[in-house]
């Protein structure tokens, strides 16, 4: 995927101008050859945050506070506001992060709206702590006893080898 926007800036102008003139979701979906889904994706964000919030669709990715996720989820989910609506009122420029917030506030609460930390988390490659002589001794024992049991394998696959080498010259 490129990260550009699918349509054109040119053709969602027209979608708006269709709409101004009257025109429904349906009838400029059979005009310019888009989706319905599209053109109320399109339609509302221009009613809920303008005309330049549906030109910039798609170049950059809005970032946006707990405070404003965290108001705009709950005045949906449990005000009775629509999603139109709390986009026009909290500035958010599309359905797709709201609707995200929006599950995640039913499913988790609102703890799940903060921000995550990213990348690894710290101390991944600390060194291990200090251990005490006896655990010292004891991971050396450890490490003795399996090279024994590898050296005793390895000696009896090398007998039974020999064995049937053996055999083999006998027949």
């Amino acid at each position: 995927m490129s990260g550009r926007p699918l349509y054109d800036v040119g053709l969602r102008r027209r979608a708006v101008g269709l709409y101004e003139e009257g025109h429904g979701r349906d009838a400029i979906s059979c005009l310019l050859g888009v989706p319905e889904g599209t053109v109320r994706k399109w339609l509302d964000t221009y009613r809920s945050v303008g005309m330049g919030a549906l030109t910039a669709m798609g170049t950059k990715k809005t970032a946006y506070s707990f405070e404003t996720k965290m108001a705009a989820a709950k005045a949906v989910a449990d005000e009775g506001m629509t999603v139109p609506e709390a986009m026009a009122r909290f500035g958010i420029a599309s359905t797709s992060p709201l609707r995200k917030w929006l599950r995640a506030y039913r499913e988790e609460g609102p703890e799940a709206l903060r921000p995550k930390p990213k990348g690894r988390p710290k101390g991944a490659g600390a060194a291990p702590k200090e251990m005490t002589r006896e655990q010292e001794l004891e991971r050396r024992v450890q490490k003795l006893e399996a090279e024994n049991a590898y050296l005793k394998k390895s000696m009896a696959l090398k007998a039974e080898k020999r064995s049937r080498t053996a055999r083999k010259q006998q027949s």
